[in-house]
């Protein structure tokens, strides 16, 4: 089900905030009027503006600049904190807003997964909150799904881009592969968020790296730099200026990717960015060396009966309480990454629980390359040859080598492994992980 209709609108008056929700996936089963949270915002000017983020990113095509109709963030209610996360139009920038308890006053976050409404109209109340004024939070809009004559009720369907949920896997490998460069004090970000290019401004790409005088765009490498292609794509954090308490920017040589995490009060907005500005999340096939893994499938199902929506997922208690070994369980988590159904938070490190509409067919239809190097395996064009393996496909044969990957076909020549293994990589693993099972 990858269709969900809102039974209500999100609306914004002076003194309220009520977030309308679709129909949730909760640990009770699917829920048509979910509640997550009834309460005070704390922060009430910090929490709309990150909401605004998030509905200024998903209206945006950054390559190309093009406004784009918004869609609905993907929301997940863990118990002690909210996520709110979304793509791009272009789908080349990852937004995520962690709202935690501190943030919110007088209520208890709900479990569950399901989506915003974020409408046009929503949007521009939302720029206009203040700072201190009071503001109720009720996201959930219990209570609306009984229509009555004196009632208007307004449904709007949503559908989930089907690239968002191969976005949401590759996110989650991409980050879990990156490791912190540099973070900047309060004074420092405000500083740098200051100077940042409009969305429709010229891309300016090169290695941010942190020096007395602030932050600098490099033409090369430095020690502690992080590459950025398109400083324009981190335009939406501007709305966040005046409440940034801080910045820290993650990046990964291997694949060029990187993201920085704006610490707010309360709040922490993360963007995750792509190695090229005209590169979508979608296409990057990150998590095609997990996938790999022939048990990971038959693991899924338990794994994930075990998962109940946290905020931080315990990989050795995982390990414990499923019985199976260490690499079968983060298989499996890289299946459930490529199904949205498990995501990376960079900043702690750790993997979290989001539960989406399951698909059985998803992984197969989305990764063709796994199931070109499966091909590869049933047609035994794979084999042992010395320190290397040897795999025959369309009439040519490949060297592979897996430690340190590398491969003579055309696209580990253009790619490396950058945007994930070429199917004879991944048809080597295969059997190699077959013999050594």
């Amino acid at each position: 089900m990858n269709v969900r209709a809102f039974v209500g609108e999100s609306t914004v008056t002076p003194d309220a905030l009520t977030l309308a929700l679709a129909p949730a996936l909760t640990p009770a089963g699917i829920d048509d009027s979910p509640s997550f949270f009834h309460g005070f915002a704390s922060e009430p000017q910090t929490l709309a503006r990150g909401l605004v983020v998030l509905a200024d990113i998903t209206a945006t095509r950054y390559f190309q600049y093009t406004p784009e109709s918004q869609r609905d963030p993907v929301l997940t209610a863990q118990g002690d904190r909210l996520r709110a996360e979304c793509f791009s139009a272009c789908n080349g920038v990852y937004a995520r807003l962690d709202i935690v308890q501190s943030a919110l006053d007088g209520g208890e976050i709900g479990f569950g997964t399901t989506n915003v409404d974020i409408s046009a109209a929503t949007r521009r109340a939302l720029v206009n909150v203040a700072r201190a004024e009071l503001l109720h939070i009720d996201v959930g809009h219990a209570g609306l799904a009984v229509s009555t004559p004196q009632t208007s009720i307004i449904e709007r369907p949503v559908e989930m881009p089907s690239r968002w949920v191969r976005a949401l896997g590759n996110v989650a490998e991409l980050h879990r592969g990156m490791t912190p460069a540099f973070s900047l004090d309060a004074r420092q970000a405000q500083e740098f968020i200051a100077s940042l290019p409009s969305a429709t401004s010229t891309a300016r790409s090169g290695w941010l790296a942190v020096s007395r005088g602030g932050v600098r765009l490099l033409p090369r490498e430095a020690a502690q730099s992080v590459h950025i292609a398109g400083l324009h794509r981190l335009s939406a954090l501007k709305r966040l200026l005046p409440h940034a308490r801080g910045a820290t920017f993650f990046g990964d040589a291997r694949t060029g990717a990187a993201a920085v995490a704006v610490d707010l009060p309360g709040a922490r907005v993360t963007l995750g960015l792509t190695d090229e500005a005209w590169r979508g999340h979608s296409g990057e096939g990150s998590l095609l060396e997990g996938l790999a893994d022939a048990s990971s499938i038959d693991d899924v199902e338990l794994i994930s009966a075990i998962l109940a929506f946290e905020p931080v997922i315990d990989v050795d208690a995982l390990i414990i309480e499923s019985g199976v070994a260490e690499h079968r369980v983060r298989s499996a988590l890289a299946v459930l990454a490529a199904s949205g159904r498990v995501g990376w938070d960079v900043s702690d490190r750790t993997y979290f629980h989001r539960e989406l509409p399951d698909d059985t067919e998803r992984v197969t239809r989305d990764n063709p390359r796994l199931v070109s190097a499966r091909r590869l395996v049933d047609e035994n064009a794979v084999r042992r040859d010395g320190e290397h393996w040897a795999v025959y496909s369309h009439g040519g044969e490949y060297r592979v080598h897996l430690d340190p990957p590398r491969c003579t076909c055309a696209w580990y020549l253009r790619h490396g492994v950058g945007r994930g293994p070429c199917k004879h990589l991944i048809a080597a693993r295969i059997v190699d992980g077959g013999e050594q099972a």
